[in-house]
Order: C-alpha cells, then structure tokens, then sequence
C-alpha cells in the first residue's frame, strides 16, 4: 500500500474527490483491492476527462453497506 505523508493525510481529508489510491488509503486497503472495489462498481467512482475520482461520500455510503449487510446477517442468524 502507497504510503502518504502526515500533510498529504490531512490534504486527503478535507478533499471532495480523492484518487483510487487516497481511497484506499482512507479505508485502510490495498490499491488493488480498492480498483477491483470500483470497477467493480461495489464502490462508486466519477470520471474527469481521463481522470477516475472517489467521491469521499461514495466511501462512507459503502462502509454503510457492508455494516447493514453485516447487520442483515446477524439478525438472520438469530433466528436459527
């Protein structure tokens, strides 16, 4: 995984857009695994020109995926 500078941190959280790589960074994975995520579409991306950007709210919206997927399958667990 890239890593970044203390001030390239900060710059990363106070961006709209960040880069796959700042992406990945902000939720702790690989850069791979952050490609595969958006082309995926499982993560939601926007393109400037040929520029491919994470929007910061398309992160959060997907952590709260998996949380409610998580959440789902613990409450159908109970039930057994």
């Amino acid at each position: 995984m890239t890593q970044l500078s203390a001030s390239a941190a900060t710059d990363v959280d106070s961006k709209l857009l960040l880069t796959v790589e700042e992406a990945a960074f902000r939720l702790g994975i690989g850069r791979t695994v952050m490609y595969r995520l958006v082309m995926s579409g499982a993560v939601e991306s926007v393109t400037l020109g040929r520029l491919r950007r994470v929007p910061c709210d398309c992160l959060n919206a997907y952590v709260a995926a998996l949380r409610q997927r998580l959440d789902d399958g613990q409450a159908e667990g109970d039930g057994a």
